[in-house]
């Protein structure tokens, strides 16, 4: 073994603990013990979030925000989509869909908001109308009519779930830090994507067209949530990676939508209209000028 397959090694070893898919499965004695940590463990445990590096004002020399979607439908993308069928599965692997939603439900998220812009806050109890159709059937409304009450039977609920899920789409600044001398990018915002509740069963309206973002995340609140929220590594089931760090690292596919402009920050297809193929050339455009902004920055 030469030393650089030992460096490795030691590198892996000194992973946190809570790092490992399924903790002290080898040393459990029955599946109750799968995932349970000692007193010791947990005291050496020091797994969290890496900080965000404080950035002034004035060490910004130039910067701009972009929208993003991420298309569900890719492979690349399929990490932040499954599973979304949980009952046959462990607790410790949900999509980010069912992350999002179980921490806004029992308050521990709360800086939800309607739009990307963050200017109206929301909590579960508001989202219920974009998250869940309430609807009567013909019998029920019989009921109704004859002055009885409606039956639970003639009732429909009809809940948006993970399978519904069709994007995320992301709001995050590319920023020229004059300190470092360096391009970097900050993740702001992310947002799911699914039909509009009352239009998801109904084939009148093309699925394009009945989009709608449920609600919007402050990210930087919602890091700590999703760095214990583990995604499935299908090259090493011994080392997940967090939501946080796959979202962070752009370990996914996205294409920019909107760019703040001077037009109120409208989107490419309010000026290219009906023409899939140069929206996608246009998002490229935008892409590649930020790429050479920092080539840019060192030309003399």
């Amino acid at each position: 073994m030469n030393w650089k397959k030992a460096l490795v090694l030691g590198a892996v070893a000194a992973l946190p603990v809570s790092g490992w898919a399924q903790a002290n499965i080898l040393n459990a004695k029955k599946p109750e013990e799968i995932g349970m940590r000692t007193e010791a463990q947990k005291a050496m445990d020091n797994d969290a979030p890496l900080d965000y590096g404080y950035v002034d004002d004035r060490d910004i020399l130039w910067s701009k925000t972009v929208w993003e979607v991420i298309d569900l439908d890719e492979r690349v993308n399929f990490p932040l989509y499954y599973p979304t069928d949980t009952v046959d599965i462990g607790s410790d692997r949900r999509s980010l869909y069912d992350v999002l939603i179980k921490n806004i439900k029992n308050g521990k998220l709360t800086d939800v908001y309607v739009d990307s812009y963050f200017t109206e806050k929301r909590n579960f109890s508001d989202l219920q109308a974009t998250l869940q159709k309430v609807d009567t059937t013909d019998l029920g409304y019989e009921q109704v009519n004859a002055g009885e009450q409606v039956s639970a039977e003639y009732i429909n609920r009809r809940n948006i779930t993970a399978a519904d899920i069709e994007e995320y789409r992301i709001k995050g600044m590319w920023y020229f830090d004059k300190r470092q001398g360096e391009l970097k990018y900050r993740l702001l915002g992310i947002a799911p994507v699914a039909p509009d509740v009352n239009f998801i069963d109904d084939d009148s309206m093309a699925p394009e067209d009945a989009l709608v973002p449920l609600f919007w995340v402050w990210y930087p609140s919602a890091r700590q949530i999703l760095h214990e929220a583990k995604v499935f590594n299908q090259g090493n089931s011994a080392q997940p990676l967090s939501f946080d760090m796959l979202l962070n690292a752009r370990r996914f596919n996205g294409m920019i939508y909107k760019e703040d402009n001077v037009h109120g920050d409208r989107e490419i297809r309010d000026y290219i209209a009906d023409n899939a193929l140069f929206q996608l050339l246009e998002s490229q455009r935008i892409k590649e000028q930020i790429r050479n902004r920092e080539q840019d920055m060192w030309a003399y």
